[in-house]
């Protein structure tokens, strides 16, 4: 059993997808991020970096509960663990990483701050808007020409498409027009038509705030909380 501390969030998707793909039984802990859970000292032994999602493998290779926290790690793990969505060739499994990485390191921050400048500010800085709306644009450009000729990121369906689709499947919160990037259209119709894909978006999507942001949750999430020592 996996116990899983998460949100519906891109990152936390990521996670919940791989473990619908996967079929491997889990439990979902919910961290509410815009109520403070993720400073809760128990889930700090965690996830001492107060991120979410965060596991738990009650039944690891040596049969000891084993925790991991960073989405792209517990993507690998599980991968493993599952023999699935990761080749097993040396070219085929760094091909899917350095695109898990490019996520990581890319994809997910720079859109990240597209939504945080867009929406959470509490000031138009139109400098920050342009400069990570532009960064966003290119990131989705190199994605759209990697996908010339391909259904998938890499040779065939993987923890990288995982990575990237909950991310790019924002773009209009994002404001970037998905139009100019017909590859990427694509690819996030054929992702999105998976029943695993539509299972792992669906978890806590009950939980998910609509409407604008409280105070008490941008406080915990951009404020002086956020950047206390623990």
């Amino acid at each position: 059993m996996i116990d899983l501390y998460t949100w519906p969030t891109p990152n936390g998707h990521k996670v919940h997808i791989m473990l619908e793909e996967t079929g491997l039984p889990y439990r979902v802990i919910p961290i509410n991020i815009g109520e403070g859970d993720q400073f809760d000292p128990e889930f700090l032994k965690i996830s001492p970096n107060n991120k979410m999602p965060a596991i738990v493998d009650q039944e690891s290779a040596d049969g000891k509960p084993y925790s991991l926290f960073e989405s792209g790690a517990i993507l690998i793990y599980l991968a493993e663990k599952t023999g699935k969505f990761m080749p097993k060739d040396v070219r085929g499994c760094y091909d899917v990483i350095q695109w898990l990485m490019f996520q990581m390191g890319g994809v997910g921050p720079m859109l990240g701050q597209v939504h945080h400048f867009r929406r959470y500010a509490p000031e138009t800085i139109p400098y920050a808007i342009d400069r990570y709306t532009n960064e966003g644009k290119r990131l989705y450009g190199v994605v759209n020409k990697r996908l010339e000729g391909r259904d998938y990121v890499c040779d065939k369906y993987s923890i990288a498409d995982m990575a990237i689709f909950p991310w790019m499947r924002l773009h209009e919160g994002q404001e970037i027009d998905i139009g100019q990037f017909p590859n990427v259209k694509k690819w996030l119709a054929r992702i999105e038509k998976r029943p695993a894909v539509k299972r792992g978006l669906a978890v806590l999507k009950e939980s998910r705030q609509e409407g604008p942001m409280s105070d008490k949750a941008k406080e915990l999430l951009f404020g002086k909380s956020q950047y206390q020592a623990r």
